[in-house]
């Protein structure tokens, strides 16, 4: 069996200290690649860095809508630029979330659409957060695919089913993490159940969000073997075929890396 996580942070506290122990413990679990996730400019760096060091991690460039007012300046240019990188393989995270409010809303929707006008100046997918944000998001995305050339995944997806199904419709992917192992996430088991098997990814988000049953303590990416397992039971799907079919979703979608 094998799997990607197709969203971690890899440098991120918790992870960063011991990030060669992380991913050994990982690939001993059949984890066989990783998508390491940047959130803020100044980290590119060190998430490229930790991907050109292992061959089964890649890397994204991005700015998380928390981050919004702290990148005023943010334009697609600064990211086509990062991606020329060749372990560079998305855009993102990027997106809306009005549940926190950390930056202004325009300033969200403005550096969302310059992650949208890098991805289709670049051809890579976007990594797309969004959280109590789901019309704008829909409204976004729709018009932006639309133009043609824009495609990507909802990560980390704990929106309505409706949402679900704008995403669908658009082409979009859909990721689910360890949330859905826990048990007031009754309305998110309902919606992975329908997600089709060929728009389905699996990843942690770790350190954050670790999956029943290890619950309390950092989350790595090993632990997307335990969401996945879970995935399996919930959608009657054995495990082999759910973990063939995601990982085979991952490198269509990411295809910079499977070339």
């Amino acid at each position: 069996m094998k799997l990607v996580d197709s969203h971690c942070h890899l440098n991120y506290a918790g992870l960063v200290e011991r990030q060669d122990e992380v991913l050994a413990s990982a690939r001993a679990r059949g984890i066989a690649g990783f998508l390491n996730i940047s959130t803020r400019q100044k980290e590119w760096n060190d998430v490229i860095g930790a991907a050109t060091r292992n061959e089964d991690v890649w890397a994204t460039v991005g700015v998380h809508p928390h981050e919004a007012d702290a990148h005023p300046d943010l334009g697609a240019a600064a990211l086509i630029e990062a991606t020329q990188h060749d372990r560079v393989i998305a855009i993102g995270e990027c997106g809306l979330d009005y549940y926190y409010d950390k930056s202004d809303r325009a300033a969200q929707r403005e550096r969302f659409q310059a992650h949208i006008e890098a991805a289709r100046a670049t051809g890579l997918p976007l990594v797309v957060h969004t959280r109590d944000a789901e019309d704008d998001t829909a409204e976004i995305l729709t018009r932006e695919v639309g133009k043609g050339g824009v495609a990507g995944v909802l990560h980390c997806f704990t929106g309505s089913a409706e949402l679900a199904r704008k995403a669908l419709d658009l082409g979009f992917y859909i990721s689910i993490s360890g949330i859905v192992t826990f048990k007031n996430a009754k309305d998110l088991q309902e919606t992975a159940r329908a997600i089709p098997q060929d728009r389905l990814l699996v990843e942690t988000d770790s350190p954050f969000l670790a999956p029943v049953p290890h619950r309390g303590q950092t989350c790595e990416p090993a632990f997307v073997a335990d969401t996945a397992a879970f995935l399996s039971d919930l959608r009657d799907e054995p495990l082999d075929e759910l973990a063939e079919a995601t990982t085979a979703n991952f490198f269509r979608l990411f295809n910079k890396a499977a070339a």
